[in-house]
């Protein structure tokens, strides 16, 4: 049995359970001060490494959002989850000017491309810059942001995903109680599955072109993942005959790839799978 749910206010922290990635994120105001505050509100926005963005909600009001509105600049900062009582800590209402970090364990770097400083003590750090700015009515103020570097601890990146989401031991914020009481979540029981190709003969079956595709080309369409093969065909099919070609080939598809910032080494992503 199951029963509708009055949508009050926080809803989405009180009510709903929305598992979110947590962050501090870095600011200076206008004198140069340092801010620092836990943000959870926060999402990849353009996927493509041509122009990579983020978006982040804040509240209106808050020093974060104020100093974003003034210099357009800030860091996303991911701390492991040892050190979530200090996340606990800077959550705390000080005063404006007041900089948080003094009152943790964490310790300050340099960034790469942005003013704010980045967290020595965060595996992962995104340092960003203003792309466009929304301010709700009576709610959140949206940043929508371009993503400047992307800054790693020395040996992340050649680790396979399963190791990484062991050494980052990131925590996964679960919402509150009363804007009071918090929790947490760690990545200690971490669950794997493979997902199984979708046998030959039903990939083929789905695909309708337009056009003739070579072999090489056909091959190719065929280790695009099928949620989005319909679209990837019709794209291609439309670039292929705008170039006033009457068959498609693997240079069409690679021409277009590049024009939407994805390259070989994207394409090799879905290459070479074998059929369950």
């Amino acid at each position: 049995m199951k029963k509708e749910v009055q949508i009050r206010p926080f809803w989405y922290s009180d009510a709903w359970l929305f598992p979110k990635l947590i962050t501090i994120v870095t600011t200076l105001d206008e004198e140069g001060r340092i801010n620092a505050a836990p943000y959870s509100h926060v999402m990849q926005y353009d996927v493509m490494h041509k122009n990579p963005r983020i978006m982040m909600g804040f509240r209106q009001d808050s020093h974060t959002f104020k100093n974003i509105c003034a210099t357009g600049e800030f860091v996303i900062n991911c701390p492991s989850s040892d050190y979530l009582e200090d996340v606990m800590e800077a959550a705390r209402f000080y005063p404006e000017g007041v900089n948080e970090l003094e009152h943790t364990r964490f310790t300050t770097i340099p960034s790469l491309k942005v003013k704010p400083p980045s967290l020595e003590q965060c595996p992962q750090i995104m340092e960003c810059t203003v792309d466009e700015i929304v301010k709700l009515e009576r709610s959140s103020g949206i940043v929508f942001a371009n993503i400047k570097a992307i800054v790693m601890d020395e040996g992340l990146e050649e680790m396979s995903r399963e190791q990484r989401i062991t050494a980052m031991n990131l925590p996964i914020g679960l919402g509150d109680e009363d804007r009071m009481e918090y929790y947490y979540a760690r990545p200690s029981d971490v669950v794997h599955f493979t997902l199984k190709e979708t046998p030959r003969g039903y990939q083929a079956a789905k695909i309708k072109t337009g056009m003739e595709w070579d072999e090489e080309s056909m091959q190719g369409l065929m280790q695009i993942p099928p949620a989005v093969r319909e679209m990837v065909t019709t794209q291609v099919e439309t670039y292929a005959a705008g170039k006033g070609a009457t068959t498609v080939t693997m240079t069409h598809m690679t021409e277009l790839m590049a024009e939407f910032g994805m390259d070989q080494a994207v394409m090799a992503r879905f290459m070479g799978k074998s059929d369950e």
